[in-house]
C-alpha cells in the first residue's frame, strides 16, 4: 500500500535561518537534547528561528516503546547531575522567559526522574527568576510522591499528555493507562492547591489515529473533570514506516470546531491546529 501523502496544510518549509543554526549550535555546545530534534517536530524551524526550544531531560533514549513516537528506545544512561544547570544556562543565553522542559520516560529510576525535573526547575528560577517554568512530565506510573516532588518545585505549568482516546491506548500507548494519566493531572492540581499555589495544568491529544469525535469530546470532558486548564490538539504524523500509520488527516476546519467545543467546556486556553504540539507557542497559553 502506498504511503499516504501529507495534505497541503501539513507542509512546512525546511529550516534555513541563521537563528536556527545558532540555536542548534548552542544546544550542541551545551550537550543538551530537545524534543524538537528527537521527536522530529515539524515546527523545529520556526521555533529554533525564534530562539526557543523544548529541553528534553535524562537522555535521548526512552524506557518505553510507544509505536507512535520517534524517540529512541533501548538501554538508558545514568542521570547527568550537571544537566539541570546546563539547561538553565542555555535558557538564559537564549533569553527565554517561558521555558518548557520535558523528558524521556525513565521507568528505571525509583522516582521516574521527578527529582531531576525539580532540580531543573530550581536551577531555571535561580538563573532567570522572572521566567515561567512549564514541565511536560511522564506519568511516573501514577506515583503520588513523584507528582508531589515536581509540583513542590518552582514550576508554573504542569503538563502531562493524554495522547489519545481510551479505546486506542492498547494500540498507541501500551505502557500507559488512561485513568492513571487523568489521576496524575488531578493530583498535581490538588497538590498545588494544598500548597496555596496557582498551578496551571495542561494536557495534549494527537488526532488522526482512528479516534471518533464523540470519544474526543468525552476525553475533553474527563480533562475538565480533573480541572485541566489548558488543552492542545494536533495532528499525528508518522515518523517512519515502522510507526503507526495515520488513519486520517484532520482538516483545519475540524480543528477549529474542536477548539470551540473545548472552550465551551471551560478550558482556559485551547491550541488546536494540525501542526500544534504541546509546547508550540506555549508562552501564549498562559497570557
Amino acid at each position: 500500500m502506498a504511503e499516504r501523502r501529507h495534505p497541503d496544510w501539513i507542509k512546512v518549509r525546511a529550516p534555513a535561518s541563521p537563528e536556527y543554526a545558532r540555536t542548534r549550535a548552542l544546544l550542541a555546545e551545551m550537550r543538551l537534547h530537545t524534543v524538537c530534534q528527537e521527536a522530529c517536530c515539524p515546527n523545529i524551524g520556526e521555533c529554533f528561528s525564534h530562539r526557543t526550544a523544548t529541553f528534553m531531560l535524562m537522555g535521548d533514549v526512552c524506557t518505553r516503546n510507544c509505536p507512535y513516537c520517534a524517540v529512541a528506545h533501548g538501554k538508558v544512561r545514568p542521570l547527568d547531575p550537571e544537566e539541570p544547570r546546563r539547561v538553565a544556562q542555555a535558557a538564559a543565553r537564549l533569553g527565554l522567559q517561558h521555558v518548557v522542559v520535558t523528558s524521556v520516560n525513565r521507568d528505571d529510576l525509583p522516582d521516574g526522574g521527578a527529582g531531576h525535573f525539580a532540580a531543573t526547575a530550581r536551577e531555571l528560577k535561580r538563573a532567570i527568576p522572572s521566567a515561567r517554568v512549564e514541565v511536560l512530565v511522564p506519568d511516573f506510573r501514577g506515583a503520588a510522591q513523584a507528582v508531589e516532588t515536581v509540583v513542590e518545585s518552582p514550576v508554573d505549568i504542569y503538563n502531562h499528555n493524554i495522547e489519545t482516546v481510551p479505546s486506542l491506548y492498547r494500540t498507541a500507548r501500551p505502557g500507559g493507562h488512561y485513568e492513571l494519566s487523568l489521576g496524575v493531572l488531578r493530583h498535581a492540581k490538588k497538590t498545588g492547591r494544598a500548597l496555596g499555589r496557582p498551578l496551571l495544568t495542561k494536557a495534549g491529544i494527537m488526532l488522526g489515529l482512528g479516534e471518533q469525535n464523540a470519544e474526543l469530546i468525552q476525553v475533553m470532558r474527563d480533562l475538565r473533570g480533573v480541572e485541566c486548564d489548558i488543552l492542545t490538539l494536533g495532528q499525528y504524523l508518522r515518523p517512519s514506516k515502522e510507526h503507526l500509520p495515520v488513519a486520517r488527516y484532520v482538516t483545519p476546519d475540524e480543528f477549529a470546531e474542536l477548539r470551540a467545543e473545548a472552550l465551551k467546556l471551560g478550558f482556559r486556553h485551547v491550541e488546536s491546529a494540525p501542526l500544534v504540539r504541546s509546547s508550540y507557542h506555549a508562552w501564549e497559553h498562559v497570557n
